[in-house]
């Protein structure tokens, strides 16, 4: 397997273990009484939209070439890094 596919395997995995905790972080704000619902709405709606970020660089990342991917791993990273961010601000 090339270092380029490992990569991708490895940021795949960890988009799919996070869509499942966004689910659950939406059946909590679906659960949450009146007044804690603002808050999980907001840490799902910017978690949401970092995991979208963060699954279009991956998208980008996995149609680029061999020779290119390393350019493009930077930027996978920080998307990565902006929604572990989220993920965990969320998660308390």
């Amino acid at each position: 397997m090339s270092m380029k596919n490992a990569y991708v395997a490895k940021m795949e995995a960890q988009l799919k273990e996070w869509s499942g905790e966004l689910s659950t972080f939406k059946a909590r704000a679906e659960k949450a009484v009146a007044e804690g619902r603002i808050g999980y709405e907001q840490k799902l709606t910017a978690s949401k939209a970092q995991h979208d970020v963060a699954a279009k660089k991956l998208e980008e990342l996995k149609a680029a070439g061999e020779s290119q991917w390393e350019a493009l791993k930077a930027g996978v990273e920080s998307a990565w890094g902006q929604l572990k961010t989220s993920m965990d601000s969320a998660r308390n």
